[in-house]
């Protein structure tokens, strides 16, 4: 059959559908198939059902759970020529799990208890069956179609900043260094989406994915992957709700351990603090005003040469003994936080040394050190333009090892938590020395970086390990914390990248953190500072980041007394976010919960997008306009404000207009919070 998909997924060509093409054979519970695209293995587990091809995805340590298959019992439907098979297993439970299996073309049917789960869509066509292939295969990649019922919402994919319902939207699981939240692209991504319907699916790949979510110009009746990998390895989930979806992908790919108290606290940050002199009058600034902090952050130019980074090194210039500084910092009272990425420039004598012993990635085409080259376009008057530099290769166990352990001197000297920015820039000529390269290493390449940097942590750190990174793929929610890069300084940035962490956190990561007050862009504007302060004291972590002060007296007395007011809440709530976090590290769920979440049962409150639960017992609804007016919807009950306890009804919405001082916020009445 000719493609549809051909003017979006470039060389595609002709794809032929997955027949099966000789005798089933079960063994050691595992369904092997002969097909015409070679072999697929299908099993059935407590979780659903897992798809593979014959061989074997490349092991990063992506998954982490228990994927024993259950026993199986297989028989034949239809006619003689078993054109139909179908596989039978019980879970623990006792609860039935059924996938029946066409085979002219492969298609399959996956019931638990009776109910169909999901599908091959049902998408026909008026001279075949399927408009689209159920399965399929051109080269070094393939083509897998899912049923999308009429209504059906589908979330999750990663840190994504449009809509969090993502059906109609062509996605790509693929990281880039965005340059902001204004675009489909996003620097965490994670092959992994679910639906409220009761189904999720998970890619197990280090490649791209692509997501034609009911996407209009392919389907609007099928969920349809493209996934770039020579080997095909797919998890259907089939719990009933969020929450149990998200506790299904976790079980397999990790959940967050329980960050250290006193990571929830303020971390102040700045693109940058030039000098010694500059960050501690800064920090006597913060102690002078009684501003609650605890942690002040050197970014990547605060104590790197910017001509020499990245070498675990302080600038000579600045910082010939940093001893003075750190300790000066921690006296009053404050904990220390420093910026690296995983390149080192060609101007440092460490990029000869490390590409000698082949701990760089390497260039394919030559076996040389790969020489990355920034794009000049982003830099400019306020960022410096870097150097050629080269990537450590992390998949050399003897490079992870080195780059990890040189993490101690930072630790021993006073730094409490490492903040890993990018990771986003393997090029398609890159090669590995495990034979990774491309695009097989591209997403991977960001997990692997978190991993080691957030081992250094667990090894030397003196008070609980916490990590900070920027990009991530499948499985980096077990090295929190993250955070959404670099937003625009205006109200839709604002509302992209609160979007961005409760798209996060619907993929299984619960913990992020904005850059309040926007990363770029900046135009002083008091009033979008104090809201996107009053919307970030209620996730996870709090950040204040940006290309200029972003200290609350930066932007004026009101601005800094309404900033004030709000981390004041922060410090109030603090005892009762110790209890979501460590709730969340145990289930999976994510700190903010959107609507569908949270609320399962009340359709009528996922279109509400934009507000979301503070844990179990705090409905938030953030201010996103200057007017001041939110609309907010609260589910059937009563419901009160928390700053005074008046009531306001549920089971409706209510637009209301906010003064600058006012934020909303609401719990169910008789719900008791810790300090209120």
């Amino acid at each position: 059959m000719s493609s549809a998909l051909d003017p979006y997924v470039p060389n595609w060509g002709r794809m032929a559908a997955a027949q099966v093409a000789g005798e089933l054979v079960l063994q050691d519970n595992v369904l092997h198939l002969p097909t015409s695209l070679g072999s697929l293995r299908l099993s059935l587990h407590e979780f659903g059902l897992r798809l593979r091809s014959g061989g074997d995805v490349r092991d990063y340590g992506i998954l982490c759970g228990d994927l024993e298959p259950l026993p199986l019992t297989l028989d034949f439907l239809g006619s003689g020529d078993q054109s139909q098979s179908r596989l039978h297993a019980r879970t623990a439970t006792g609860e039935e799990l059924l996938v029946s299996i066409g085979h002219a073309p492969f298609s399959f049917a996956l019931y638990r208890n009776g109910r169909c789960v999901q599908e091959s869509p049902r998408d026909g066509h008026f001279v075949r069956h399927f408009r689209l292939p159920p399965l399929a295969r051109h080269d070094d990649r393939w083509l897998l179609t899912l049923e999308l019922g009429p209504s059906t919402p589908v979330y999750g994919l990663g840190e994504k900043s449009g809509r969090l319902d993502k059906r109609g939207q062509l996605l790509r699981s693929y990281n880039r260094d965005a340059l902001g939240l204004n675009a489909e692209s996003s620097y965490k991504n994670i092959p992994y989406a679910w639906s409220p319907d009761g189904w999720g699916a998970f890619v197990h790949t280090p490649a791209p994915v692509t997501h034609g979510v009911g996407y209009g110009p392919w389907s609007q009746r099928a969920y349809v992957l493209v996934i770039e990998d020579p080997e095909l390895d797919v998890f259907l989930l089939t719990a009933a709700d969020g929450a149990a979806q998200l506790a299904q992908y976790t079980t397999l790919t990790g959940r967050a351990p329980v960050p250290p108290a006193w990571s929830l606290g303020v971390i102040l940050s700045k693109a940058y603090y030039k000098d010694s002199a500059e960050i501690l009058a800064v920090a006597r600034e913060v102690c002078e005003r009684g501003m609650p902090c605890e942690v002040i952050t050197f970014d990547g130019r605060a104590w790197q040469d910017t001509d020499t980074r990245f070498a675990f090194e302080w600038c000579p210039k600045r910082y010939p003994d940093p001893r003075p500084t750190v300790e000066a910092l921690r006296a009053m009272g404050l904990r220390i936080c420093v910026w690296e990425y995983p390149l080192i420039s060609v101007k440092n004598p460490l990029f000869a040394e490390l590409a000698s012993k082949g701990w760089l990635l390497r260039d394919a085409r030559t076996g040389e050190a790969y020489r990355y080259a920034w794009d000049p376009e982003p830099f400019g008057a306020v960022l410096t333009q870097l150097p050629e530099s080269g990537l450590l290769d992390f998949t050399h166990p003897e490079a992870y090892a080195w780059w990890r352990d040189q993490h101690r001197a930072l630790f021993e000297l006073g730094v409490d938590m490492i903040k890993a920015d990018f990771g986003e820039q393997i090029e398609e000529h890159m090669l590995a020395s495990d034979g990774s390269r491309g695009d097989a290493l591209h997403n991977i390449y960001a997990l692997l970086y978190n991993r080691c940097v957030y081992e250094a942590a667990q090894r030397f750190a003196r008070d609980g390990a916490f990590l900070f990174s920027r990009a991530g793929w499948s499985g980096s929610q077990r090295y929190p914390s993250q955070w959404g890069g670099d937003p625009q300084a205006d109200w839709g940035g604002l509302a992209g990248n609160l979007r961005s962490g409760l798209s996060w956190g619907l993929t299984g990561a619960p913990f992020y953190a904005t850059d309040v007050g926007g990363f770029y862009g900046d135009q002083r504007d008091p009033v979008l500072y104090v809201r996107w302060l009053q919307a970030a004291i209620f996730s996870a972590h709090l950040r204040l980041h940006g290309i200029g002060p972003r200290e609350p007296w930066s932007y004026g007395p009101e601005a800094e007394r309404l900033a004030m007011q709000a981390l004041a809440l922060r410090e109030r709530l603090r005892p009762y976010l110790q209890g979501v976090v460590e709730e969340s590290s145990r289930n999976g769920l994510p700190v903010q919960r959107p609507m569908v979440l949270a609320c399962p049962e009340d359709r009528s409150a996922w279109a509400f997008e934009d507000q979301f639960f503070f844990g179990e017992r705090l409905l938030v609804a953030p201010c996103l306009e200057p007017s001041g007016q939110v609309t907010v919807y609260l589910p059937a009950g009563e419901w009160v404000w928390l700053d005074n306890g008046q009531r306001i009804e549920g089971g409706r919405s209510h637009t209301l207009t906010l003064p600058l001082d006012r934020i909303a916020v609401f719990t169910r009445s008789g719900n008791g919070i810790p300090g209120f």
